[in-house]
């Protein structure tokens, strides 16, 4: 058994978690320190293709499949640079996740803060946006990213994905891009998904899936597990958890491939319950 297999035991969970921490914290200061000069070079950049330093985590061959080339340009124009250079996600949640003025979203382990601040702006003043992350580092790049973006709406969550610190059903959506995966426990990331969402709340995310044919030496790479790809599940067990979680309308549709063996995909679904 690799000794950094979350199956393994907690001790092994524990430390692939802190791996995931330390490696999306030194991609946020990278951002922060190097800014747009895209480490050191001073060329003023917010083009993910550039392979800055906050894209750094980003393998060459995959600066379309990543990062913050899967927003559209008008959408990209409402943020910071920083924001943008510090975006690692896989697609774009808040394009299909159909928000509405006045609601209350959640994001899944948020990063720089890219779909909060989007989030923010779609459900307008009347409504908040809550953004999840264990990195205090990914906080603070967030917090300045909010500030320069002058969006008042949002809130910043320090924790873990498995244990959200907020009330049951309190949220009308829950978002996450391609971090789900990263996950040592996500039957419990689902369950705490379904717990915070208002009955008839919707999950809406981007995540990668895996196929059935990944090989057992990529599973046990940490370099793509740290990527997205080694931790990824596949469809079915994507929609079994789902379902162990208590959703229902449970959608998996492949949008671009991002690994011999894996695949970007858009996930929907809905707690039961509501008027909607």
């Amino acid at each position: 058994m690799n000794d950094l297999d979350p199956h393994a035991d907690a001790g092994a969970a524990r430390r692939l978690r802190a791996i995931v921490r330390d490696r999306y914290a030194a991609s946020a200061l990278a951002v922060r320190d190097e800014g747009l000069g895209c480490c050191g070079t001073g060329a003023a950049t917010a083009d993910p293709g550039a392979g800055c330093c906050g894209l750094a985590i980003i393998p060459d061959d995959q600066v379309t499949a990543f990062g913050a080339t899967l927003y559209a340009t008008a959408e990209r124009d409402e943020l910071p640079d920083t924001a943008l250079l510090a975006s690692l996600g896989c697609g774009n949640p808040t394009a299909v996740a159909a928000l509405h003025e006045g609601e209350t979203v959640l994001d899944l382990g948020s990063g720089g803060g890219i779909d909060v601040l989007l989030s923010a702006r779609r459900v307008g003043p009347t409504g908040k946006a809550y953004g999840l992350d264990m990195t205090d580092e990914m906080l603070a790049l967030a917090r300045a990213n909010q500030a320069k973006a002058g969006v008042d709406n949002v809130e910043w969550l320090k924790g873990h994905i498995e244990d959200v610190p907020l009330a049951d059903g309190v949220v009308d959506v829950v978002l996450s891009n391609c971090v789900i995966n990263l996950s040592t426990d996500k039957p419990r990331v689902l369950r705490e998904a379904a717990r915070v969402l208002r009955p008839g709340g919707r999950f809406a995310v981007s995540d990668v899936v895996a196929d059935g044919a990944m090989d057992a030496a990529t599973r046990s790479d940490l370099a793509q597990y740290v990527g997205c790809v080694a931790g990824a599940l596949t469809r079915e067990e994507y929609a079994r958890l789902l379902a162990d979680a208590g959703f229902g309308e449970i959608e998996i549709q492949e949008s671009h491939r991002v690994h011999e063996h894996a695949a970007a995909a858009i996930v929907r679904a809905r707690k039961p319950g509501g008027s909607g």
